[in-house]
């Protein structure tokens, strides 16, 4: 069977994917869940456990004692409302009404965020599953135990850190648009159409959405970071990626810019009129090459996590980048040669110039060792800041 390997190559791909990974775990914490509410509650069926379970078992375990917990609090709240209103009165029209009003009240006065939605929701539940009071302390018993368990199985059993993805989408990220600028660079020594020009234009304005795409991943990455255990400089990893990406992103804008210059130029010049001389074209794309190739090893740095292969890539970075400064000279010069020939588009050839300036300066490693201080600078603050807080509350605490 020589397919085989292919088959569990692809099935061992699923254990890296957030949504299997999070499938299986919120699966066997609510039968979890569900098997210790049998035994403590004397309600049959005890499915509001498994469905605590649910909400609170997250990705990351940063994101369930943030979301999770405020999910709790709004399913407690709903089966809270619900106790109230079973001692009083059955269900209607005119009671349903009543307490989903109260419930989305509730729900806004405890700042449970986007879970406001879900106080009510538990409460219809309660209040249309057990009608009793005695019944609906039982419901808020196994919502306890649901959320009990939710949270000790992220603890006991870690979730994966998302580091990884994250890191391949950026580096993705980075040879989407070095293949855009390659492209672009072909077309140079040839009569570009309009619809053409335009059409890299827009292949560029796509890219917006893959830094979403690479943005979400790492705010997973970076919340998978946050009070791990496994993970000692969970913070410096955080601060290395966002910052990567910050400069990728600003990349990506002006590489959308440039490709609005280029479109310009395409409009100025005649039908069968090259947008530069071959000599110019030739020197251009050479450039752009180097930009492209320059920008995949920034993403290969900042995702490199072994200090021997991240100064590897350093130094590629930094030979890419040497280069690219020496070709810059040469096709400033040409460029100016050009605007004797069409002095109309001397805006546009400074405009090109200034756009890969701004890339080659992002990625500039002095640049990137002075961002990444900064930013660790304002983190430790923040820290300090907290802490300083925290201590003032405690000594306020004693000394009331």
């Amino acid at each position: 069977m020589p397919h085989v390997p292919a088959r569990i190559a692809s099935l061992a791909q699923y254990r890296h994917d957030p949504v299997v990974v999070w499938t299986i775990r919120a699966t066997a914490a609510a039968v979890l869940a569900f098997a210790v509410a049998e035994r403590l509650s004397s309600q049959p069926g005890p499915l509001t456990a498994p469905l605590t379970a649910l909400l609170v078992v997250q990705v990351t375990l940063y994101s369930t004692l943030t979301t999770g917990i405020r999910r709790v609090i709004a399913v407690v709240a709903g089966v809270l409302i619900a106790v109230g209103f079973s001692a009083v009165v059955g269900l209607t029209w005119w009671s349903l009404g009543l307490i989903i009003l109260a419930a989305l009240t509730v729900g806004q006065l405890i700042q449970v965020g986007d879970f406001v939605n879900e106080v009510a929701i538990s409460a219809m539940l309660i209040l249309g599953v057990g009608q009793l009071a005695s019944q609906a302390w039982d419901r808020v018993l196994e919502t306890l135990i649901g959320a009990g368990v939710g949270l000790m199985f992220n603890i006991v059993f870690a979730p994966p850190v998302w580091v990884d993805p994250a890191a391949e989408s950026i580096v993705g990220l980075a040879r989407r648009t070095r293949g855009l600028l390659l492209s672009i660079g072909e077309e140079l020594d040839s009569p570009v159409p309009v619809d053409q020009a335009a059409g890299r234009l827009h292949e560029a304005r796509k890219l917006d959405q893959a830094v979403a795409d690479v943005d979400a991943a790492l705010r997973q990455a970076e919340d998978s970071l946050r009070l791990n255990p496994r993970i000692s400089e969970g913070l410096l990893s955080r601060l290395v990626l966002r910052t990567g990406l910050d400069t990728l992103e600003i990349c990506v804008v002006v590489v959308r810019v440039l490709t609005r210059s280029l479109t310009d130029l395409a409009k100025r010049r005649e039908e069968a009129e090259p947008l530069f001389p071959a000599e110019t074209a030739q020197a251009l794309q050479e450039l752009l090459a180097d930009v492209g190739a320059a920008m995949v090893s920034y993403a290969v740095l900042v995702t490199t996590p072994i200090s021997g292969d991240a100064e590897q890539a350093e130094d590629r970075l930094a030979s890419e980048l040497s280069a690219a400064w020496d070709r810059r000279e040469p096709v400033a010069q040409m460029l100016l040669d050009s605007v004797q020939q069409h002095p109309y588009a001397w805006q546009l050839y400074g405009s090109l110039l200034a756009e890969i300036d701004r890339m080659l300066d992002e990625m500039d490693l002095e640049h990137r060792t002075r961002r990444l201080m900064e930013e660790l600078d304002r983190a430790t603050a923040a820290r300090h800041e907290k802490a300083a807080r925290f201590w003032w509350l405690k000594g306020a605490s004693r000394r009331g």
